[in-house]
C-alpha cells in the first residue's frame, strides 16, 4: 500500500485533515507537525505517492519542506494561508502539484480529493501531440507532476498511429498546426473510430484566429486551450475534461451492468455480441451462443425466499464470470444467461458448459437458510445466423428441449 504525507502545524487544520483523510483516503496515512518530524517519516519509508505540506511551518518558514519533499520526487499539494499572482508562479517553478488555500473545512476535502485523483491518473495515458520540443516537453512535465502516463508525438501522423496501435490511451492534446496531419485532420479521422467519451481531445493553439476554439469543439474536440497557457488553467482545464470521461464511463457500467448479479446486462450482451458476430463473419470463423436457465428456480424462490434466490443468482453469475471469463457473459433476465463464445463451435462450447455444469451440480450455495444446491440447463447454437438475436432465439428453443428431457444437461442445435 502506498503512503501518503500529511504535514501541518495547525492543531486545528490538523483534526480536519486528519478525519477527512481517514475518510477519504485508503493509503498508509502519515502525519507530522514540523520539518524535522517529516524528514524522519520521510527517510523511514519509500512507498510515498504523495505528500500535503503546509507551505509555512515554524522550522521551515519559507517553503523549505516543500523543496524537501519535491527533491524525492514526490508529487506535492501545498497548503498556504494566502496566495498572490507572485506565489502562484512561485509555487509552480518549483513542481507542485496544486496548491490549496486555507478557507475551510472544502478547501481541506479538496486537496485530499486530489491525492485520490494523482493514484487515479496512474492508470490513465495521455498522448502530446506537439512538432514543438520545447512546448512538448512543457506539456510532458505538467503532465508528469499529476502522474499520468505520457506518449509523445511530433506531428498528427504519428499521433494518429500511436492512437490506432494504443487503445489504452484516453486523452490526446494535440496543437493546431503541426506537419503532414494538422489538429484538424487529426480529429477528424479519430471521430470515425473513437466517440467523445472513448477518447477526450483537447486542441492547443497560439493562432490569433479568435475563432479557432470553436472550430475545434466543432470538428470534435472536448475542449481547447490558447497557448502560452498556465499550469494552473492548464491542471484544471485537464482534470474536469478527465474527470467527466470518467463520470460518462460510470453512467455507462451502470447502463451496462446487472444491478442484482454485477455482470453484464442483456444490453452489454447484445451490443458487445454484435460486433463479435461482425467479426466471425468477416473471418469465417467459428462462434457459439448458449443460454442457460438455472433449473426449478420457483421452487427455490418458493420453498426458501426471493433473498435466498437472489444468492443463488449472484453465485451463479459469480461462477460463470469466474469460470467463463475470457468469453461475454450477461443476465439476460430472471434466472436465465447468456454466454457469447467466439472461437468455439458449438459442439466445443456444450463440452465446457457441461464440465462446468457438473460442477455446479456437486456444489452448495452457503445462503442465509443454509446450504442449497441446484442445477442448471443450457441450449448452444452456433454462426451461420442472421442476427444475436436470431442466435438467442435458436439456443432458447434447444434449451427448453432439454428442459422438456429432464433438465440438468447442455443440449446443442
Amino acid at each position: 500500500m502506498q503512503s501518503v504525507l500529511i504535514v501541518e502545524d495547525s492543531q486545528v487544520v490538523m483534526k480536519i485533515l486528519r478525519h477527512t483523510a481517514k475518510r477519504l483516503l485508503d493509503f498508509e496515512l502519515v502525519f507530522a507537525v514540523s520539518r524535522v518530524e517529516a524528514l524522519t517519516q520521510l527517510k523511514a519509508r519509500d512507498d510515498w505517492l504523495a505528500a500535503i505540506v503546509d507551505l509555512n511551518l515554524p522550522d521551515a518558514p519559507h517553503g523549505e519542506l516543500v523543496d524537501d519533499v519535491l527533491a524525492l520526487g514526490i508529487p506535492t499539494i501545498v497548503l498556504t494561508g494566502s496566495v498572490d499572482d507572485k506565489k502562484r508562479d512561485a509555487l509552480s517553478r518549483r513542481g507542485i502539484v496544486d496548491y490549496v488555500l486555507k478557507e475551510g473545512r472544502y478547501s481541506y476535502q479538496y486537496a485530499v480529493n486530489l491525492v485520490n485523483r494523482l493514484h487515479r491518473n496512474q492508470g490513465i495515458k495521455v498522448l502530446v501531440a506537439e512538432d514543438s520540443l520545447v512546448t512538448r516537453k512543457f506539456i510532458v512535465e505538467m503532465l508528469s507532476r499529476h502522474l499520468f502516463q505520457v506518449v509523445e508525438a511530433r506531428d498528427g501522423q504519428e499521433a494518429l498511429e500511436a492512437i490506432l496501435a494504443d487503445p489504452d490511451i484516453k486523452l490526446l492534446l494535440t496543437d493546431y498546426n503541426m506537419p503532414n496531419r494538422d489538429g484538424f485532420e487529426l480529429i477528424h479521422e479519430l471521430r470515425h473510430r473513437h466517440e467523445k467519451e472513448d477518447l477526450v481531445i483537447i486542441g492547443l493553439s497560439s493562432a490569433g484566429d479568435k475563432y479557432l476554439s470553436a472550430k475545434f469543439i466543432k470538428n470534435g474536440a472536448n475542449d481547447f486551450l490558447y497557448k502560452p497557457f498556465s499550469h494552473e488553467e492548464f491542471s484544471c482545464r485537464i482534470l474536469q475534461a478527465i474527470e467527466s470521461m470518467e463520470r460518462l464511463e460510470t453512467l455507462r457500467q451502470m447502463a451496462y451492468t446487472d444491478v442484482m448479479t454485477g455482470i453484464g446486462n442483456r444490453r452489454y450482451l447484445i451490443e458487445n455480441a454484435r460486433t463479435l458476430l461482425k467479426q466471425a463473419r468477416a473471418a469465417n470463423t467459428p462462434l457459439a451462443l448458449a443460454i442457460l436457465d438455472i433449473d426449478h428456480f420457483k421452487h427455490i424462490n418458493d420453498d426458501h425466499g426471493h433473498d435466498v434466490g437472489d444468492e443463488v443468482l449472484v453465485y451463479f453469475a459469480q461462477t460463470l464470470a469466474k469460470s467463463l471469463g475470457r468469453f461475454f457473459v450477461a443476465r439476460t433476465g430472471g434466472e436465465e444467461f447468456c454466454v457469447v463464445m467466439p472461437g468455439l463451435t458449438a459442439e466445443q462450447a456444450a463440452q465446457i458448459l457441461n464440465a462446468l455444469r457438473e460442477q455446479i451440480a456437486h456444489e452448495f450455495v452457503d445462503s442465509a437458510v443454509g446450504d442449497i444446491s441446484f442445477t442448471f440447463s443450457g441450449g448452444v447454437v452456433q454462426v451461420p445466423a442472421e442476427s444475436i438475436e436470431d442466435m438467442m432465439r435458436d439456443a432458447d428453443q434447444v434449451l427448453y428441449r432439454g428442459k422438456a428431457a429432464g433438465r440438468n444437461q447442455v443440449l446443442t442445435a
